[in-house]
């Protein structure tokens, strides 16, 4: 099994900053694609920022030139930069990773972290 710890999570006002983490542990092989997404009331959950194993990434437009993902393959995290939060980036941000797992034979898991409140007060 493969557990995602979130942390970071917290309350701050319109324009402020926060940084998310999120780390892996358990019985990984190697990750691949790994994401933020966030659900806030009413809402479906969405896609915030996706990083591949090469570094490639992408972001909604409601977070470009705001957000910066990034990840350490050699500790198995992965941050969220968030910069000038507004009172709609106000949500639950999960952390989600695909997770290649296995020894002799090699095969990918797709797993969530528990989630972190992110609170913007205008």
């Amino acid at each position: 099994q493969v557990q995602l710890v979130e942390s970071g999570g917290g309350s701050v006002q319109a324009g402020g900053s926060l940084r998310l983490s999120c780390a892996a542990s358990g019985s990984i092989f190697s990750l691949n694609t790994m994401g933020w997404y966030r659900q806030a009331p009413g809402k479906q959950r969405e896609l915030v920022a996706a990083i591949t194993r090469g570094g490639g990434t992408n972001y909604a437009d409601s977070v470009k030139g705001r957000f910066t993902v990034s990840r350490d393959d050699t500790k198995n995290t992965m941050a969220l930069q968030m910069n000038s939060l507004k009172p709609e980036d106000t949500a639950v941000y999960y952390c989600n990773a695909r997770v290649i797992q296995g020894s002799r034979y090699l095969y990918e898991n797709d797993y969530w972290g528990q989630g972190t409140q992110v609170t913007v007060s205008s």
